[in-house]
């Protein structure tokens, strides 16, 4: 069966259709208490590059799943409507996708990173391993 519609135009027009940050835009925000980043890469792509702090690591494949109130999968962290949730996965890619798809689950306070955590990291904006999460939730 040949694809009609490929992953790039998918993600082209998800990138025209949801709010897209720079990473200064988001670093500026940070530790905001109106500001809810969120990690939605694959868990083993957190073991080895790291993430950004007080994210919440929501994996793609579970996104919806944790954000729908009516799932027996949701994850309280979704509920707060004063919140902006900014996603982010390795380049951007996924995280326009899943934007898209919650705003199409009627979400409006949904963004992403623009270059997504590669670029996060290449801007010299702060990470940390899941074992410095770890040791610092125990502190």
């Amino acid at each position: 069966m040949p694809i009609t519609r490929g992953y790039r135009t998918l993600v082209d027009e998800a990138m025209a259709q949801v709010r897209t940050y720079s990473v200064p835009q988001v670093r500026e925000r940070l530790g905001a208490p109106d500001l809810q980043l969120v990690d939605i890469r694959d868990v083993r792509e957190l073991q080895a590059e790291g993430t950004v702090p007080g994210s919440f690591h929501a994996p793609r494949g579970m996104l919806e799943f944790w954000v729908d109130p009516g799932s027996p999968y949701f994850k309280k962290v979704f509920a707060d409507a004063g919140k902006e949730y900014v996603l982010f996965c390795g380049a951007g890619w996924r995280s326009a996708l899943a934007a898209k798809t919650l705003q199409d689950m009627g979400m409006t306070n949904v963004a992403h990173i623009e270059g997504g955590y590669t670029e996060w990291v290449k801007q010299g904006a702060p990470t940390e391993t899941l074992e410095q999460r770890r040791a610092n939730k125990g502190a």
